[in-house]
Parts: C-alpha cells; structure tokens; sequence
C-alpha cells in the first residue's frame, strides 16, 4: 500500500478519535416505531449484560470486542455501511467517565497488530498537534492480543481539555478501539479505568449472531441510512436459519422474529427508493407466511409508490381481512395517515375506501 493510502487509513483513526464525540452526540437510540414491542426488550439487552459487560461485533466478519464497565449506561450507538464498523458510547452514573468504542474493519492494512494501530494514529495526532505529549505503553492480556495503550490530553469542545486513555486490540483485519475519557484528568492509573481495561479483550474466533446483525441493521436505520440497513435487516434474517433458538429467545418465536425482520427490510428498501425489492421481499413472505397482515400491507404501500391503485386496494383489502393476526401488542397501521397513501387525498373513491378499513 503506498504511504499516501497508509496516511489515509490513519487520519481517519485519528477523525474517530477527536471528533467523533461530536458525531455520535448528534445522533439518537431509538426503538424503531412498528417493532417497539417486540424490540424493546431485546435493544435493552443488547446494550447492557447482567455483569455490566458491553461488546461490539461485525454483522458479517468473525470477532468480539468486549469489556466489563460497571455502572455505564449505553446511550449511543453508530455504525457505517457495508458492516465494516461499529461504535458505542457509555456514560457512568456520575457523569464523570464517558467510553468511546469501536470495532472495525481495516483490510487494506492486514496482518494489523495492536502497536501498529496505536502508532499510526498517534503519528497522525502528532502532525495534527506537534506539541501533543502522548504517553504509549504496552499492556499484555490474558487473551491475545495484547493491549497498545495511549494517554494524552486535548483540547475538546468549548476550548475545555479532554482527558484520554485509549487502548488499541487488532489481530488479522480487524481493530478494537476503546477510549475512556473525561473533562477532568484520569490516567491509566484511574481504578475505574483500570478496571475497565483489565476486561477489555478482542476474540477474533467469535461468529456473529442474530443479535448483532439485528443491532446493526436498526443503527444504520435509525441514522437514516435506509439504502446501508436493507441488506443487513437481510443478514439478520439468514442469521435466524443459522440460530433459531437465539432468535425464538428475544423475540418469542423464530415466526415473529422474520414477521418484524422482514418488515423492517422491506421497509427500509421502499425508504431507499427500491420499490422493486421490497416488493419482492413482501411477496415471498407473503408465499411463506400468508396469515401475517402487514406483509400485505406492505405490498399495498408499494403498489401506492408505483401509482398501482387498483392493486393498492386488493392487499389492503387482504391486509384488514387478517388483522386479527397482528403480533401481540402490533396494531394495524391507518392508511390515512399513511405517506405511501396521502398523495391521493384528493382521489375521492380511493380515499373513502381508506376511511372504511378499521386498523383495531
């Protein structure tokens, strides 16, 4: 790779670094609107483990980042396209700590090495910053890979200092990033960051599951990234063939977990313009689980987006004749309120036939 490549890869470690703070602030966890229900419960475990454990995996791409921070609460997530990485914010109860982490993929620098993360970034802060004292140190782990530590101070937002310690883990193609940070100065030293570190671990072995593809796909959904989330909604689907049990587990059964799956991938390719594939989508549910209201619904969204009425009005017909079959705490949507609909408020035939279906 040529030095102009290399210089690339690093700034954006180094963006990641001093200003993704900003980034992540600007964006919100929220349990996506039509699966809040069943959802909920499961974002909430996802977030935080009964030990206080928090973890960041890859939708498609073995490895498990993971540490203990007791008394953090998650209150952000992010995540790019393609299922090349995966942020996290957690604050403690005091307000005084806040973590920063991330888990991503680098292949264009394999094999990585954890040093070889920490030293490109603080390269690239050191031309940022010529005068920025970094301190750097090495810290094995009971589990490879060891743990290439930084601390420094900057100058955040508001010209107030920023208090870091970073630790860097990277095997192969894959890079963990964990900051903890806050406005008054910590060092390494710090019990609760001490603590936090000593738990802190990279497994490259581990798989990926349907909790983390479904974690992944509602991020990018929720930072309106519609086009990036539709094929991981897809990912996450695959991954309830591969492990039914974990699905049956958050979701009630693997049938209401592909009901919401498939929802929400259709939902997300009719939002990124890809009528055709959500289409395709609804139809083969529709083949596999004919009971299931909404997927006629959807359909009927669809026919509305390509100004097929006449269809339109067929599956909403199919959709309300089956609303008895909702999810347990779902309920039928109003067409009339529905934006694939509003456009022919002023087609008076088809906008009586919305008044008369009765969502409950």
């Amino acid at each position: 790779m040529t030095g102009e490549g290399n210089g690339q890869f690093w700034a954006t470690i180094v963006f990641r670094i001093v200003h993704l703070r900003d980034k992540l602030a600007a964006m919100k966890i929220v349990v996506l609107i039509l699966v809040a229900v069943v959802v909920f419960r499961f974002s909430a475990a996802a977030q935080t483990a009964p030990d206080n454990g928090f973890k960041l995996v890859l939708p498609e791409h073995r490895g498990l980042l993971s540490w203990s921070a007791e008394g953090f609460k998650i209150v952000q997530y992010s995540a790019k396209p393609e299922g090349r990485e995966i942020g996290i914010r957690g604050k403690d109860q005091s307000g005084r700590l806040t973590f920063l982490g991330f888990l991503f993929l680098v292949p264009e620098q394999a094999p990585l090495t954890s040093t070889k993360c920490l030293n490109g970034a603080v390269e690239s802060l050191k031309k940022g910053d010529p005068g920025l004292k970094i301190d750097t140190a090495e810290r094995a782990s009971s589990n490879k890979p060891s743990i290439a530590m930084a601390r420094y101070a900057a100058q955040g937002g508001g010209g107030k200092s920023m208090y870091s310690v970073h630790g860097f883990v990277a095997i192969d193609d894959i890079c963990g990033d964990l900051e903890v940070y806050s406005d008054t100065p910590i060092t390494r030293d710090d019990p609760v960051v001490q603590k936090i570190f000593a738990s802190y671990r990279l497994d490259p072995n581990y798989s990926p599951q349907f909790d983390s593809a479904l974690l992944y796909a509602q991020t990018l959904y929720q930072a309106r990234m519609y086009k990036a989330a539709a094929p991981m909604f897809e990912v996450a689907l695959l991954k309830i063939k591969e492990n039914p049990d974990m699905a049956a587990r958050m979701m009630k059964d693997t049938k209401t977990a592909t009901r919401v799956v498939t929802d929400q991938a259709g939902m997300a390719y009719g939002m990124s313009g890809n009528i055709q594939k959500a289409r395709s989508l609804f139809e083969k549910a529709i083949a596999e689980d004919p009971d299931y209201p909404l997927n006629y619904y959807n359909l009927a969204c669809a026919d509305a987006e390509e100004k097929n009425l006449a269809d339109a009005r067929t599956h909403l017909q199919q959709a309300f004749a089956r609303k008895a079959n909702v999810i347990s705490g779902e309920a039928m949507p109003d067409p009339t309120k529905d934006d694939s609909f509003l456009p022919y408020r002023d087609n008076k035939e088809f906008w009586a036939f919305l008044k008369s279906l009765q969502p409950q």
